[in-house]
């Protein structure tokens, strides 16, 4: 049974950083689409960042790019997201994803790209 853990929410000021992470256990095979969502109060759930575990494709949503960095430590099963200046409008429910290991992921930021979901993790940004 695959299961996703995040951890490493908190509060913050804006302009701060947090380090997300995400670990993976039961996923047999090694090279699977990885992503982190978000979702604030009364808004949908929005694909931040993904990542191929076995290839070095990054792609990220417009409103993080050159803020935020996904990586993967494969040795660990571990999914990052360091977010750097972050904002109060990066105030959301932080979640990890993975893909069946058959996706092509022709859209990597959307969520029915994605089975495996973790529980979420908060991310408070105050101003």
């Amino acid at each position: 049974q695959v299961q996703l853990v995040e951890s490493g929410g908190g509060s913050v000021q804006a302009g701060g950083s947090l380090r997300l992470s995400c670990e993976v256990s039961g996923y047999t095979y090694s090279s699977y689409y990885m992503a982190w969502f978000r979702q604030a109060p009364g808004k949908e759930r929005e694909g931040v960042a993904a990542l191929y575990t076995g290839s070095d494709w990054k792609y990220y949503a417009a409103s993080v790019k050159d803020r935020f960095t996904i990586s993967r430590d494969n040795a660990k099963n571990t999914l990052y997201l360091q977010m750097n200046s972050l904002k109060p409008e990066d105030t959301a429910i932080y979640y990890c994803a993975a893909a069946d290991q058959k996706s092509t992921a022709v859209q990597p930021l959307a969520a029915m790209t994605y089975v495996y979901w973790g529980q979420g993790t908060q991310v408070t940004v105050s101003s």
